[in-house]
């Protein structure tokens, strides 16, 4: 059988900094399904520590991707955030991440979209203002969620994920552990599993 293709585009979330390779959530996603049953490749990640939305977009660009995943996985904007630039600049960007998304998938539904997750709760943000920090994750996630579900693409929160698990991450105080990532997988596998499912080259 053939496997299903699976490419997740990111920033430091999705290559999973500070953890092993196999506790990234996207090759934690890949092995939950494969548990199901479902016949998916190992997923091809272009995300770097760092990226903003048009930093991965040029890497997309070089990285010359071609259309036919049976999934496709976004979570990008926190470095957005971080570098202190406007929500109001965001939603271009980001919804033209999510076109491409779509066209590598070639339906809307095969794309799950994944929230910012809150780095503000975490210890590495020991000083900062936190509140403000939660407000300003909470306007990009509420852009990237309108665009997405105007899509008809697939929205998946994590943002309360980090909120309830500040404290799980890993020796740099930022990005989440392992265990933490599992519980994302958690929330994106009915939408994983959804998006599978769908009919190549359906139409939405």
């Amino acid at each position: 059988m053939r496997e299903a293709s699976f490419l997740a585009l990111g920033d430091s979330y999705t290559i999973g900094e500070g953890v092993a390779d196999d506790a990234r959530w996207p090759v934690q996603l890949a092995a939950r399904l494969r548990a199901e049953g479902f016949a998916v490749a190992p997923p091809r990640i272009v995300a770097t520590t760092g990226w903003t939305t048009d930093e991965l977009a040029a890497a997309m660009d070089a990285a010359h991707l071609r259309p036919g995943y049976a999934l496709v996985t976004l979570l990008i904007g926190v470095n957005n955030q971080y570098r202190g630039r406007p929500a109001a600049e965001y939603r271009e960007p980001f919804l033209a991440l999510l076109h491409r998304a779509i066209g590598l998938a070639g339906d809307a539904r095969r794309v799950v979209v994944v929230s910012i997750p809150d780095w503000g709760v975490t210890p590495f943000a020991e000083g900062r203002d936190r509140a403000a920090i939660a407000s300003a994750i909470d306007t990009f996630n509420a852009i990237a969620r309108d665009e997405t579900l105007r899509a008809f693409a697939r929205w998946v929160d994590v943002t309360d994920i980090s909120r309830r698990d500040a404290r799980d991450v890993v020796d740099d105080g930022l990005h989440p552990s392992a265990t933490q990532y599992a519980a994302w997988v958690d929330a994106i596998l009915p939408q994983a599993r959804a998006a599978l499912r769908e009919r190549p080259n359906a139409t939405t």
